[in-house]
């Protein structure tokens, strides 16, 4: 009869089988380089973008824009940070793409200029003398007889 397991050592299998530390890794870095992203896109490339419509609206901060109470220019920070955002990563992916067709591409020559390799002596020996023995036997079952 076969042993149950007990939940904490299915729960221990479960932790460390590789694509679960994978994935805790990779939201852990996820999480640290969003925080660069909103960074670059709330204190250097916003203000860069926004700072001449803010100074002719006489506002020092786009989250100042309401009407009745109603806070759009929150919503408006919302949203350029997310096309800002969105634009920053297509332009890595963009770039990560070219790096990667241009390696395949270098690849490709490399294995185009490499020579083929010598054939083995042995071997053409043996296909050599495999046809040889294969003629000799047409020969000898077609002979006249």
């Amino acid at each position: 009869m076969a042993k149950k397991s007990s939940f904490w050592s299915d729960f221990q299998a479960f932790i460390m089988r590789g694509n679960v530390i994978d994935l805790a890794v990779a939201v852990i870095i996820g999480g640290a380089f969003g925080q660069i992203i909103n960074s670059l896109v709330a204190d250097i490339i916003t203000p860069v973008l926004l700072q001449p419509a803010l100074n002719a609206a006489n506002l020092d901060a786009l989250s100042e824009l309401s009407f009745n109470g109603i806070k759009y220019g929150v919503f408006l920070a919302a949203v350029i940070n997310f096309l800002v955002i969105a634009f920053a990563i297509f332009l890595l992916i963009r770039a990560l793409e070219k790096v990667q067709r241009r390696l395949s591409r270098a690849k490709a020559m490399e294995e185009l200029d490499t020579p083929a390799p010598e054939p083995d002596a042995a071997v053409v020996a043996q296909e050599k003398l495999t046809a040889a023995l294969e003629r000799l036997a047409d020969l000898m079952e077609n002979r006249p007889q």
